[in-house]
């Protein structure tokens, strides 16, 4: 059952008191800075990805109240220093929603999803972004980092027109990585293979495919499939040095089936 919006802002008045009486009276939130908080903030973002990947949605319900007491902790320090609130930050991110969606608050047409995405660029310019990739923030993980330009880019008609050009680009990238290959030109093989990386990540885009996503999902399909193989090794009182690589592809095969 839903709650109504009267029992939401109920609820989140109630985080708001809470996290008044942390800051107010226990030792650690006391402590604690924008700073202090930033590395646990960026934790607690990877568990909320795990919980959306896994498609777990109790222990969505959990990651999320987990970010959202770091926003309300943010706003908290940020009053503290008389600087801005939590109110302050639902206005501005609610400005910036009404001022970017003008098909909705305003006259302007919309044809399609890409039409829309195009002119919250073409907006962004006009707010004062000194460029088009200016906003993609320099910490993120190179992979998600290279979807971000590129899906930028794209906002502006910076783009192929069909995924088989981009394929093309892929293999024209694996082609050049093998020649440093065989030249033995360790530098250039890097330069290369940042090619492939950044040519593949295109091609997901253009598959409509998250390569953060997928990545990540074939990196838990890995670690279950391994784990199989070391339970097996286990129940045959053997450590994986002591196995094959045969035996272990024969187990690797059966977790397949199991997937």
């Amino acid at each position: 059952m839903n709650n109504t919006k009267e029992q939401k802002l109920e609820a989140f008045g109630r985080l708001l008191d809470i996290m008044d009486d942390l800051r107010e009276q226990c030792p650690w939130d006391k402590k604690q800075t924008l700073e202090s908080l930033r590395h646990l903030t960026i934790e607690e973002v990877y568990e909320l990805g795990d919980a959306i990947l896994d498609n777990n949605l109790d222990e969505l319900k959990k990651e999320l109240g987990d970010v959202l007491l770091h926003i309300v902790f943010y706003a908290k320090i940020g009053s503290e220093k008389n600087s801005f609130d939590i109110a302050d930050v639902a206005h501005a991110i609610s400005d910036k929603l009404v001022a970017r969606h003008p098909h909705i608050y305003g006259d302007v047409k919309v044809k399609n999803e890409e039409e829309v995405k195009q002119n919250w660029e073409k907006l962004k310019l006009k707010e004062g972004n000194k460029s088009v990739l200016s906003g993609v923030p320099k910490t993120l993980p190179a992979l998600v980092k290279a979807n971000r330009i590129q899906d930028k880019v794209a906002g502006v008609g910076f783009d192929w027109e069909t995924p088989d050009q981009v394929f093309e680009k892929v293999k024209e990238e694996l082609q050049e990585l093998e020649d440093a290959k065989n030249n033995k030109l360790q530098k250039e093989i890097e330069n290369e293979l940042g090619d492939v990386f950044f040519s593949l990540v295109n091609y997901a885009r253009f598959l409509n495919v998250n390569p953060e996503n997928a990545l990540e999902r074939t990196n838990k399909k890995f670690i279950k499939r391994f784990g199989y193989i070391e339970d097996k090794a286990k129940e045959n009182k053997k450590s994986l040095h002591q196995m094959s690589l045969d035996e272990m592809d024969v187990f690797w095969e059966e977790a397949k089936q199991n997937d």
